[in-house]
Parts: structure tokens; C-alpha cells; sequence
């Protein structure tokens, strides 16, 4: 007890130096008046005392998480503190160190041993580690002292009781940062090189967003003079998560990235009045009509329209288009003046063949115009000057008529053979697309009704006829639940993104979008080089109970049938509850479940159906008496917290405290269903309750001595 006491006297002496320290810094800065002035250099200052103070008046709240006792190889043993925002001071060791700085990465990576090492930019940084110490203070009030490695104290050589006691904390209605428990194999990921694509699978619960929320803020402070947030984005599965992760960055101290969805951030681009989507309308189709019969893969639109070898078809079509769309004629802008095919064609064909097809008609076309313009200069007469020019005006237009429209639309309806294109005699693509598909496409094209997987088709023949301006191209894109992207949408993105910058991070277990996105993730990486891209597998799960994975685990084992298992973090709680609710006892057990859950101490639970008609029905039910909940169909921007009724399909992404699953009978998830069973049981946090009809899928275990699974709770 004394230990601790001296090591809560010391920082509370600490936390007190470094407090009056901020407030000393930020009162000078205050003090100072603000530049309003044109002049460059002073307004630069002034962003940078603007700057300072903020970062100043955020870390004065809670200045740090963590302390480093280090001693540098040749140096002495010096005590480094860690924050969200550095501190400088009078000397050359700030008070308080960034998290993002090289130094600071040794709180993460070190996991025991006589020596610990970091890569700074003058090279390798080697020495030892004495003291580990996590931190809570909040408001300036010291709350928690935790020595997680202590080299003079016999031990494990780094604990878990920390990350413990934040990963036992209630759930509000926002994704929260992780900086003070970042865990090694994470900071690995955080910290790696800009210019390549890191593919990461995360199991459930592994941190993959947060992980990657983190990099952007990391890349920000690493490389702040090469990119800028204004030129990253975040491509999210919709506007609902994008509000539950809307907090992250900017508790990072980050502000400007993008954060969009594919279909919006497409739609804009190619200016479509609505972004198509799968709305409540389309998921209903895929996960509420076909729960029995799902169609093959070769007639899975999403999965085909997503596929390398759609891209290459498209391909084709553009190089048969550059040999076609050239008029085949001399142009004559009135009668007794030729401008030969075969001047124009060595305009096209050679002059301007650098740049993309669209520029390439609109260059030959203006270079006509300067021709006609000279040869007009010839005119006899002012009265022939000014019939010539009448007639080739004329006749330019006529002549600009017989190109092709190139707009991505226009060219992706010839494609589709859903309309001639004027005089282009092209080879037919049809056989190369199956029958359904092809079909359906030109049934909707002919309505000029786009679906959400025509647009990376749209998207890709506009990169290839139009040149793409500077302020559409990305330093670094981040794809989350990246599984239900397809290769062709990252082959896309890779057009708008410099240097291969990506972070693409998913979880092949929960691909329930079984009709778009990938299997594999060799999917995605043959898309780059080798020494483009790097695979990362987080296997830790700090959302969830032991006794939750270890049921969700069995899922992924029996019904799934892979070997992408998690491993918990030492966190036990209840076991997971697996009860009959058939019937006329369907609702009251509903009722004596929920009633159950509210009195305890969580901030957010949700009720899994398996269609949106049950969670519909469900909710109104509940509503009816007396109970406070939210409805999520897919139609909200916004997650509100508290009690959430919602289809499994719209969960991912999601975490809540406790989750009450609806309706776990073979009917309702088949085998073909575990991805989605798993996805659901993985929301929880700290209590799950699956509620079934007479029988249960063949792949949920309830009788496993080694699965900690029960009935009704005696207690």
C-alpha cells in the first residue's frame, strides 16, 4: 500500500507542476493580441499561437495517460510522459510527449524484456525501460495510478489491469479513441509507411477502425508536410456509422478528413442528382427474400459488376472506342475548302494521343476551329467572309455532333448495349456478361436507373476518357468493413489516390453481404505489387467477454467453417444465456430479458431480429408498453443510444453493453446464416442472450462444458 501511495503522491505533485505550467503557457498566449493583418509572415505566427493555444486549453483538461521511465543507451534514466497533445517546456525535453512521436512508441511496442528500442529519424534508438505507468485523469483530477511494468518489482513483465479497467467501461452512443491502451500489434499498424495499402483482417472487437482512425491522425503528425486531412478520407459502410465514429478524430486533435460513403463520394463526382444505395429496399431483398435460396455467384450482380474481370471488359470497350470514335471524313467547312482525314487523324493519332479520349475530342475540335479561323482570313470579301462563316459554323457543330457522347453514362449504356451509339460500330459485348445480369442492366439503363454496383463501372470509364483534377485525388484513403467492397471499387479508388496510400481493413467472417464485396482478401491484394501493399491480422478481441468469444468462436468454427478466430483478452463476465422463446412465450420472455439487462448498469442494449419486418413489429410492440427504444431501419443518420431495435444485418459495425438476439432457430439462421448469428452475437460488450425457437441451428453449441453457456441466471 505504501508503494502505491509514494507513486499517487508523485504524480499528484506532477500533474500539478505540469497544470500550472499549461496555464502559464496559455495565459502568455493569451496575452498576446491576435493578429488580424494582411501581412504573410505574421499570419502564419498567429496560426501557430491559434494552434497552440487550442492544443494547450485540450490537454489541460487531462494533460496525459501514460509515464515512461527510460534510460537512453549512454544517457540517464528519464521519466517521459505521454499524451494526446505534446507540451513543450523551458528545456529541450517537452513536458509532455505526443503520442504520435517516435519516442512515444515505446509505451506501446515494449512488452518486457532488458532492453526496448524505437526508430527515430536519426536511426535506432536503443536502451532500457525501468517504469510503464498508465494515468487516469480527468477534468485535472487524478483518478487511477497504474504500474503496468516496474523492472524493480517481481511480476508479470507487462500487465493487463489497465487496459482491463478501460475495457470494462459502459458503451455511450460514440466510438471513443483508444490513445491511452493502444496494444503493440496495433501501433504496429498505426505507425507503418505511407505508400502502401495495408490490407487488415480484424477479428470482431479488435479495434480495426479505431486502429485505423488512429493511423490518420499518426500520418497527419508523421508527414505533415507531404500530406493534408483535407485530402484523406474515410469511406464508411454508411451515414449512421460515420456518425458513430464522428468523435474519434477530432479527440485525436484532428479535424477536415473526409468521411463519406462510396455512393455518395461517386455520385458527386459524376454528378448524379441521388446516389444510389442498398436502402432498406435492396437489403430486404438479399437478407429477407432469400432466406432459404440464395441465386449462384454467377448471377450475383454485386459480385460480377465487383470483379477485375468486368474492369477488364470495360477496358476493352475504351480501346475499341479510342480506334472508332474519329469521324471517318474530311471536314469541309464550306464548299471548296478540305481539311483532310488523314490531317486530323495525325492530330488525334499522334499529337494529342498522350492525353485521355474526352480531351483528345475537345483538343482535335478546337485545333478545326483555329484552322477554319486562318482559312477564313482568305475570304475575297467582306460578303464571303461573312456566308463562309455562317456555313462553318454550322458545319462545326454538325461535325461535333457525329463524335460520341463521352460521358461515363452515355458510354456505359453502349457498353451495355442499352443504346447505339451514333455511327460507332463497336464489337458486341453481351456475350461476355451473364444473361441475368446483363438484362436487368439494360432494363434499368433504359429507365436511367443506376444501381449502387454500376457505379464503380461509371467511376472507371470516367478515369479513363477524362483526366482527373487535383482536387478530387486523395493522399491517403481508409476503407472500412472493407469485405464488402469489391476489387474493382479499390481499383478505382487506387486511380484517385497517390501512392497506393491505403489502410483497408475488414472481417472475412462477417462478409454477410454475401452478393457483393470478397471471399478472399488476394481479392483486393492482386491488385498492387508486393512491395506495395502489407497483411495484418489483429486476432485480439477487446470488445467482448471471454465466455461471449468463446461462444462466437464456436459459431465461426461449426458454421462458418474458418479458422479466423479470436483470442479474448482476459475479461470475464457472465455467461452467454441461450433461451427457449417459442410462441405465445415469445414476447413476455422478450419483456423478462430486457427488464432484466435495464436493470443493470448499461447506457446501450439492442434487440436483434433477423428481418426488418420483425424488428418493425418488435418495436412497435414494445413501444406499446412503455418501453423507451429506437428503431434502426436503415433510413437514420444517427445513433442515438440507449435501446435499439434493429435487423442483425444493420448491427455490424456496432457495439452495445448487453444484446438480446431474436428468433436463433434453424429457420431463421441456417448454416447459410452463422456469418450473420456471429456478427450479432459479437456486438455485445458484456452480456449476450440469444432467445430460440424449437430448435437450434445445428452449429450453436448449448450443452459444451467448455462453452460457458446457461439458461435462465439463478440469481
Amino acid at each position: 500500500m505504501g508503494d502505491f501511495q509514494s507513486a499517487y503522491q508523485e504524480e499528484k505533485t506532477q500533474l500539478d507542476r505540469t497544470l500550472d505550467t499549461i496555464d502559464k503557457e496559455l495565459e502568455r498566449l493569451r496575452g498576446i493580441p491576435v493578429y488580424t493583418g494582411h501581412d504573410y509572415t505574421e499570419q502564419v505566427l498567429e496560426a501557430g499561437r491559434d494552434n497552440q493555444r487550442r492544443q494547450l486549453a485540450q490537454s489541460g483538461q487531462e494533460p496525459y495517460f501514460g509515464r515512461l521511465d527510460f534510460e537512453e543507451r549512454g544517457g540517464s534514466r528519464t521519466p517521459l510522459y505521454i499524451g494526446k497533445v505534446g507540451v513543450g517546456g523551458d528545456t529541450a525535453q517537452p513536458i509532455v510527449i505526443d503520442w504520435r512521436a517516435p519516442v512515444a512508441s515505446l509505451f506501446y511496442s515494449f512488452t518486457g524484456g532488458d532492453s526496448a528500442s524505437y526508430e527515430a529519424p536519426e536511426g535506432l534508438i536503443e536502451g532500457l525501460v525501468y517504469l510503464k505507468r498508465n494515468i487516469v485523469i480527468r477534468k485535472q483530477i487524478l483518478e487511477r495510478v497504474v504500474d503496468t511494468f516496474n523492472s524493480e518489482e517481481e511480476g508479470p513483465a507487462v500487465s493487463d489491469e489497465f487496459l482491463l479497467y478501460r475495457l470494462g467501461e459502459n458503451k455511450d452512443n460514440k466510438l471513443r479513441d483508444i490513445v491511452s491502451t493502444i496494444q503493440a500489434e496495433q501501433d504496429q499498424i498505426i505507425r507503418a509507411g505511407k505508400n502502401s495499402a495495408l490490407i487488415i483482417q480484424g477479428v470482431a472487437g479488435s479495434g480495426k477502425t479505431t486502429v485505423a482512425l488512429h493511423r490518420l491522425a499518426y500520418l497527419l503528425y508523421q508527414y505533415k508536410e507531404q500530406i493534408s486531412a483535407e485530402k484523406m478520407i474515410i469511406f464508411a459502410p454508411n451515414r449512421m456509422f460515420i456518425n458513430y465514429i464522428s468523435e474519434v478524430l477530432p479527440e485525436l486533435g484532428v479535424g477536415d478528413i473526409q468521411q463519406n460513403t462510396f455512393s455518395d463520394w461517386a455520385s458527386k463526382i459524376l454528378g448524379l442528382d441521388e446516389a444510389p444505395s442498398d436502402g432498406p429496399e435492396v437489403l430486404t431483398e438479399w437478407f429477407d427474400h432469400q432466406l432459404q435460396s440464395r441465386p449462384d455467384d454467377s448471377e450475383l450482380p454485386g459480385r460480377f459488376k465487383g470483379s477485375l474481370l468486368f474492369r477488364d471488359q470495360l477496358d476493352r470497350f475504351v480501346q475499341q472506342l479510342e480506334s472508332a470514335c474519329l469521324p471517318e471524313e474530311d471536314f469541309m467547312p464550306w464548299d471548296g475548302a478540305k481539311l483532310p482525314l488523314s490531317t486530323i487523324k495525325m492530330w488525334y493519332e499522334q499529337e494529342y494521343k498522350p492525353y485521355p479520349l474526352a480531351r483528345r475530342k475537345e483538343r482535335v475540335l478546337a485545333r478545326i476551329h483555329r484552322w477554319v479561323e486562318m482559312e477564313l482570313k482568305k475570304s475575297p470579301s467582306a460578303a464571303a467572309l461573312k456566308e463562309r462563316k455562317s456555313k462553318a459554323s454550322q458545319r462545326e457543330k454538325a461535325y461535333a455532333k457525329k463524335w460520341p457522347d463521352l460521358s461515363p453514362l452515355a458510354l456505359y449504356k453502349a457498353f451495355a448495349c442499352a443504346k447505339k451509339m451514333q455511327g460507332l460500330k463497336l464489337e458486341d459485348m453481351e456475350a461476355d456478361i451473364p444473361k441475368s445480369i446483363l438484362k436487368a442492366t439494360q432494363a434499368n439503363l433504359k429507365k436511367n436507373v443506376i444501381k449502387e454496383e454500376d457505379l464503380p463501372a461509371l467511376l472507371y470509364l470516367f478515369t479513363r476518357v477524362d483526366e482527373i483534377d487535383g482536387n478530387l485525388r486523395f493522399d491517403h484513403v481508409v476503407i472500412d468493413e472493407a469485405q464488402d467492397f469489391s476489387p474493382f471499387q479499390i481499383a478505382v479508388l487506387d486511380r484517385f489516390c497517390k501512392g497506393h496510400s491505403f489502410t483497408i481493413l475488414g472481417d472475412l467472417s462477417q462478409g454477410i453481404h454475401y452478393y457483393k464485396g470478397v471471399r478472399e482478401w488476394e481479392e483486393m491484394q492482386v491488385l498492387f505489387k508486393p512491395e506495395e501493399t502489407a497483411y495484418f491480422a489483429l486476432t485480439r478481441s477487446y470488445r467482448s467477454t471471454m465466455e461471449i468469444i468463446t461462444f462466437a468462436n464456436d459459431i465461426l468454427r461449426k458454421g462458418v467453417g474458418t479458422d479466423l478466430l479470436a483470442v479474448p483478452v482476459f475479461r470475464s463476465a457472465e455467461p452467454v444465456r441461450v433461451i427457449q422463446a417459442v410462441g405465445a412465450e415469445r414476447l413476455p420472455m422478450i419483456r423478462r430479458v430486457l427488464d432484466r439487462i435495464l436493470e443493470g448498469p448499461y447506457k446501450t442494449a439492442a434487440l436483434l431480429t433477423r428481418n426488418l419486418s420483425d424488428a418493425q413489429q418488435l418495436h412497435a410492440e414494445l413501444r406499446g408498453l412503455g418501453y423507451d427504444l429506437n428503431l434502426i431501419d436503415g433510413r437514420k443518420s444517427e445513433y442515438e443510444g440507449g435501446i435499439s431495435v434493429l435487423p442483425v444485418y444493420l448491427s455490424k459495425g456496432l457495439e452495445f453493453d448487453a444484446v438480446i438476439v431474436t428468433d436463433v432457430d434453424e429457420d431463421h439462421y441456417g448454416e447459410q446464416d452463422a456469418k450473420l448469428l456471429y456478427v450479432g452475437s459479437t456486438r455485445a460488450l458484456h452480456e449476450l442472450w440469444l432467445l430460440h425457437g424449437e430448435t437450434l441451428p445445428a452449429y450453436v453449441t448449448a450443452d459444451d462444458p467448455d462453452i460457458a453457456v446457461t439458461a435462465w441466471p439463478e440469481n
